[in-house]
């Protein structure tokens, strides 16, 4: 069986400038970030001693493009990284195994370059809009992008520019811990003796995506009143740092009667399943994603993760953070009581047999969206399959900068 490596490419409009990266995806281990390593090829008739720059951005989008009127704009685009990559400033730069075979599979016009998140950046994430909705999308996204000049600063032309959106993502420890999340409360009534008390308990504090969460309920009524019935959510939190405003969205829930009503003097103690998917919550405004690409399944965005001493509070971008919340109706003078139990929702550690399975569904699915696409083909010789993204070429293709 031959094991093909999957190379994404795209080209300027013109042609004359090309990306080659080997993945999309850049991990985020909290202690130091995965480098975005890839090649370029440039013709070089075509660069007339000009040279090519690199750069990599972050673009912060917190508002619809249609709201922005009368100059007012509702995002920020950061330069985290700049480099110029024809002709190379280092050329004792150490490559990676996915540069090396692509420069001797591409030949001498083939340079390649690194370029290096900075500290506590944030990672990416999509808020999902409605579905007639065909803006940019809100969140944070990556940018690699490379153009040619004379300087860094000469006017960019979109002709002789390339950009690719790319995602910076965080893994869940490889070691989920021993520790059951869980949360007591009581409520009292008024001129009524005697209490409720609800108890949450969860089977974990770390799933992965498309994992059941397991929340066990007990209740006990020692009150007057009698519950009715029992809703249970899977909650997002969603902070947008930039402009300070906070809210959440339901991504799982259920309500049940089984074992109701409550009534006083009895007890009740059952396990609910709950599983938040993004499939199950398409064309939900504000539905945070994990930096949604065109084309690929994605899941809910992941619990943001902070270093060991710091907290949440010290991120910025997008803060992501998930709760059971579980809700008692005590009827129509008793009113409502509920709990919500924190806990995190990550992608599975490389090297785990959740993260290999996971990689196997994705590899299957992308063979089938492949198999007859024009513009995917493989080299037998050096078993690199290219994924070659769709560009607008020039009406003219003569023209020159």
């Amino acid at each position: 069986m031959v094991v093909s490596v999957k190379v994404f490419k795209k080209a300027t409009p013109n042609g004359k400038v090309t990306f080659y990266l080997g993945r999309r995806d850049f991990i985020d281990h909290l202690d130091y970030c995965d480098p975005v390593d890839g090649v370029i090829v440039v013709e070089p008739e075509y660069l007339k001693n000009r040279k090519v720059f690199g750069q990599l951005a972050t673009t912060y989008r917190y508002g619809r493009e249609e709201d922005e009127v009368m100059g007012v704009k509702f995002s920020k685009e950061l330069i985290l990284s700049r480099e110029q990559i024809v002709p190379m400033t280092n050329p004792n730069m150490e490559m990676t195994p996915m540069q090396e075979k692509l420069v001797r599979k591409l030949g001498s016009n083939a340079h390649p370059f690194t370029f290096h998140f900075p500290p506590n950046s944030p990672s990416s994430v999509t808020l999902q809009q409605e579905g007639d909705d065909n803006g940019k999308p809100l969140g944070v996204e990556y940018t690699i992008r490379a153009f040619v000049a004379d300087s860094e600063d000469d006017r960019q032309h979109k002709r002789s520019m390339v950009s690719l959106v790319i995602k910076k993502l965080q893994y869940a420890p490889l070691n989920r811990g021993q520790r059951l999340p869980s949360s007591l409360v009581s409520k009292g009534f008024t001129f009524s003796n005697g209490k409720i008390s609800l108890e949450v308990t969860l089977d974990r504090e770390i799933y992965y995506h498309g994992e059941k969460v397991a929340a066990t309920v007990q209740v006990s009524n020692n009150s007057k009143k009698a519950v009715k019935s029992i809703k249970c959510f899977i909650v997002q939190h969603t902070e947008i740092t930039m402009v300070n405003a906070q809210f959440s969205k339901h991504v799982a829930q259920l309500e049940t009667k089984e074992g109701c009503p409550i009534t006083p003097g009895a007890n009740l103690t059952k396990t609910f399943y709950l599983i938040p998917l993004a499939a199950n919550n398409k064309d939900r405004h504000g539905i945070a994603l994990d930096g949604h690409l065109k084309d690929e399944d994605c899941n809910l965005a992941s619990s943001t993760m902070v270093q060991e001493g710091k907290s949440t509070g010290d991120a910025c971008g997008i803060v992501i953070s998930y709760s059971v919340r579980i809700k008692l109706n005590c009827g129509t003078l008793g009113g409502e009581m509920q709990t919500d139990v924190p806990f995190k929702l990550l992608q599975p550690a490389p090297g785990t047999i959740e993260k290999k399975r996971s990689n196997a569904m994705k590899k299957m699915k992308s063979i089938e969206q492949h198999r007859n696409v024009k513009g995917y083909y493989q080299d037998d010789d050096d078993n690199i399959v290219f994924e070659d993204f769709a560009k607008m070429r020039m009406n003219n293709v003569n023209m020159a900068d």
